[in-house]
């Protein structure tokens, strides 16, 4: 009879835990869920861009609040990954004017130049394409957004700039210095 899966204990840095607590520190005591989203993406950041069943159990334990409740909203919202993604996630936008701009021919391009589809990280665990809905940058496209960094009018050329941009580029989380 196969044995049920160990899951592994996840903990926090502390400085992610600072600004864990920063976030509850808005709510009262009785309101602290109200923090659920900006703790997700602080786990999001600490975790390697992805939350796992595991961070979304500690989230709940920080939160005082039923599991189910964190993998609710985590499942919801697409702007949170729920399987391992690349260093850099690339999400291009898809929507009507962007594709009117080109966004289908950039992401050809992408999915060429990576490796990889839509969906996919590149071999070399760098990049991880996904395909969004309107950014709200409808007269700059086709664009994309890598965090919280929109990336606009591009083209092959700066594209492939972009791409290698990013390559050589260090990833911070939002509560490190110089972030």
């Amino acid at each position: 009879m196969d044995q049920p899966a160990e899951k592994k204990e996840v903990q926090f840095s502390e400085g992610a835990l600072a600004e864990i607590r920063r976030y509850m520190s808005h709510y009262p005591a009785d309101r602290q869920k109200s923090a659920l989203l900006p703790i997700l993406h602080i786990a999001q950041a600490e975790f390697g861009g992805w939350i796992s069943p595991e961070a979304m159990d500690k989230v709940a334990e920080i939160l005082n609040i039923q599991p189910i409740e964190v993998y609710e909203v985590a499942t919801f919202y697409t702007m949170f990954n729920l399987k391992p993604v690349g260093k850099h996630v690339l999400e291009v936008c898809r929507t009507g004017p962007c594709m009117l701009r080109g966004s289908d021919q950039l992401i050809q391009h992408l999915e060429n130049k990576l490796g990889c589809a839509v969906g996919e990280t590149s071999a070399d665990g760098n990049f991880t394409l996904k395909t969004v809905e309107c950014l709200a940058s409808c007269g700059t496209g086709p664009m994309l957004q890598v965090r919280e960094q929109y990336y606009e009018n591009l083209d092959a050329a700066s594209a492939d700039q972009l791409l290698e941009d990013l390559k050589a580029s260090t990833v911070k989380k939002p509560w490190e210095e110089n972030y």
